[in-house]
């Protein structure tokens, strides 16, 4: 028999068919608070340096141990049986070509191949850019290994911006220039490797978030086999090539009030069986942070599949304003990593969590005790002139060793 339904319920399952019918626009990640934790990033005395972290922690494991790598001009390397225990004391790694290096290498992306060795790929910022400057221009090489990135031997430089997309008069407080910050995933079928990179040109057609890929099967002889995206084809050079932004400026990176989405992180969701990459945006010259956003595609292969950046966390809830957002998956179970996670994982802001992120299908219940954002969009900055915020990054231009 058929029950009367009442005015409340009706309210309930009108507000209910609403939720679903917005949820049905795709999927989407959301936020709840966490107990604090930290990633062992570097800590040195000497420097007033604890915990630090200046790019993505790519991790990976091997057997029972996870290994994770943390940046500040050279890469440290911690250790543990998961996520939540691993070594707090980081060790310096080695490179085979150290001596008289110029430029400082952060470790931004790795990925274990199924012989065991770990192919990595780092984050380079050269001197003499422009002279009389402490500006630079970064560059992404590739680096391998035998023994889980204890050491490392140089494969070379395998991104670069164009030699004429160098802007030395620009008002950026770091870069004049350049291709880095930037994350690296497999597609599903290990035929290529893709790479999601920060492009920093001076004409604002080219900057923003690009794509770059390499097949899979040229990892251990990289140098001149990476093609950038550039209007609708992989066949721009890596070296030099020209780009196609998936997501530009919405103002020029070189203009005082630059407002530029950057620092793609990207993994492999199995909850959602997509990829979903998250990004900071900057808003002015000095790279003040906005906020974090969220990008979801069906499919690697298509730079123009990314859907439109939603906001996750403001930058008011984040700790000096920090950069770089990264999900890493928990369940040591299943080997997750900053490359694949399931529907709820950790998300760090410059090695710090304080958060759960939790993915959600279309028509998935919203979890309760949730972080909400007003603005969910990427927005213009308004008229008002930004305030003062003390800027916390600390790249301040290579130092030669």
């Amino acid at each position: 028999m058929k029950r009367p339904i009442h005015a409340a319920s009706s309210l309930l399952f009108a507000l209910a068919l609403v939720g679903r019918a917005e949820a049905a626009v795709g999927p989407t990640a959301v936020i709840r608070e966490a107990s604090p934790m930290r990633l062992p990033g570097l800590t040195d005395p000497a420097k007033q340096l604890e915990n630090y972290v200046d790019c993505n922690n790519p991790c990976h494991w091997d057997g029972t141990t996870m290994y994770i790598f943390s940046s500040a001009g050279h890469p440290f390397r911690s250790s543990g049986p998961d996520l939540m225990h691993l070594n707090p004391q980081s060790e310096r790694t080695a490179y085979d070509n150290e001596k008289d290096y110029n430029g400082g290498r952060w470790i931004e992306a790795t990925h274990k191949a199924e012989d065991g060795t770990l192919y990595g790929w780092y984050h380079r910022e050269p001197g003499d850019v422009c002279p009389g400057k402490s500006l630079t221009a970064p560059e992404i090489g590739a680096v391998v290994s035998s023994d889980n990135g204890m050491n490392w031997r140089d494969l070379g430089i395998i991104l670069k911006a164009p030699d004429d997309s160098i802007f030395c008069d620009t008002p950026n407080k770091y870069f004049a220039g350049g291709n880095g910050d930037f994350s690296v995933i497999p597609d599903q079928q290990k035929e290529y490797l893709y790479f999601l990179i920060s492009t920093y040109h001076k004409d604002p057609t080219e900057q923003g978030v690009t794509v770059a890929r390499m097949r899979y099967a040229d990892r251990d002889m990289p140098v001149g086999k990476v093609f950038k995206w550039y209007r609708g084809q992989w066949k721009q050079p890596g070296l030099g090539g020209r780009v196609t932004p998936i997501f530009g400026p919405t103002i020029d990176w070189h203009k005082p009030r630059a407002n530029v989405l950057w620092g793609p992180s990207i993994h492999w969701n199995t909850h959602l069986e997509r990829y979903v990459m998250l990004l900071n945006l900057a808003r002015d010259k000095d790279w003040t942070q906005e906020g974090i956003y969220v990008s979801i595609n069906r499919d690697i292969v298509n730079p123009e599949g990314w859907s439109k950046p939603e906001k996750i966390l403001d930058a008011s809830r984040l700790e000096a304003s920090k950069w770089y957002p990264q999900v890493i998956g928990t369940n040591a179970a299943g080997r997750e990593t900053d490359k694949l996670a399931g529907r709820v994982a950790r998300l760090f802001v410059a090695g710090r969590s304080k958060w759960e992120i939790i993915f959600l299908k279309p028509g998935e219940a919203r979890p309760a005790g949730l972080l909400e954002n007003a603005d969910k969009a990427v927005r213009k900055p308004s008229s008002a002139k930004p305030a003062a915020r003390k800027n916390t990054r600390t790249k301040t231009g290579p130092k030669k060793k």
